[in-house]
C-alpha cells in the first residue's frame, strides 16, 4: 500500500504512527499539496493528505478512515472494541483532530492572505476553539490507558505539530499536555521518528 503524505502534517503523522503500531509496512511518498499534483488529485479529488492507495488501486482518505482501515487489517490493535473504550479513544481522536482543524485555519490565513486583508477576529475565534479543545484533552489525558490507541496517536501528532506551528503560544498554558506528549514519544521512540517535522 502506498501512502501520500507530508512530513509536517499531523494527520499524516497519525496515520504513519498507526501503521507502525499495526505492523503494516507502507510505501510512503511525500507530496506537496500546494501545487495540487496529479499524483495526489488522481487518487483523492479533494487534493488532501494523507491518502492511502490500496493494492487494488482504491484510495482511502482522510486520516480517521485510514486509521480505521489499518486497525481492521491488524485485528484491532489501535481501536478498542468495547463501547466505553471505543468511545474514549475516538472522542480523544476527534478532539485532537479538531484542535488541528481550528489552528490550521490560522496558519492558512497567515500563509495565503496578504497581511492587509487577514481577518484577525476569525483567527482569534479559531484559536479559542483550539484552546477549548486543548483544555478538554488536558483534563482527559491522565485517564487514558497505557496501551496506545488511535486517540493517543492523534494527541501526540497534534502536540508535535503545535510544537512546530505554535510553539510560543500553546505549551505555556498546557504544560501537562506537553509533558504527556514528550513522555509518549520517549516511551515509543519508533513513533517519534514519524512525528510532524519541518
Amino acid at each position: 500500500m502506498r501512502l501520500l503524505y507530508s512530513g509536517t502534517s499531523p494527520y499524516s503523522a497519525k496515520v504513519r504512527m498507526a501503521a507502525r503500531l499495526c505492523g503494516i509496512a507502507l510505501d510512503e511518498t511525500v507530496v506537496d499539496t500546494t501545487v495540487e499534483p496529479d499524483e495526489l488529485t488522481s487518487v483523492n479529488p479533494l487534493g488532501k493528505i494523507p491518502a492511502l492507495v490500496l493494492d487494488d488501486g482504491q484510495a482511502l482518505y482522510d486520516s480517521p478512515v485510514i486509521c480505521e482501515y489499518l486497525d481492521r487489517q491488524s485485528g484491532n490493535r489501535i481501536v478498542p472494541q468495547t463501547n466505553a473504550e471505543w468511545l474514549a479513544a475516538k472522542r480523544l481522536e476527534a478532539l485532537a483532530d479538531g484542535v488541528v482543524d481550528a489552528a490550521i485555519l490560522i496558519v492558512y490565513e497567515n500563509r495565503f492572505r496578504p497581511e492587509e486583508i487577514r481577518h484577525q477576529p476569525s483567527m482569534d475565534k479559531q484559536w479559542r476553539r483550539a484552546e477549548r479543545g486543548l483544555a478538554a484533552i488536558e483534563r482527559e489525558i491522565g485517564e487514558v490507558p497505557a496501551e496506545p490507541t488511535v486517540g493517543h496517536l492523534a494527541v501526540a501528532a497534534m502536540a508535535g505539530w503545535l510544537d512546530i506551528r505554535f510553539a510560543d503560544r500553546w505549551d505555556a498554558n498546557h504544560a501537562a499536555l506537553r509533558d504527556w506528549a514528550q513522555g509518549f514519544y520517549a516511551a515509543f521512540p519508533a513513533l517519534a521518528d514519524v512525528k510532524p517535522k519541518v
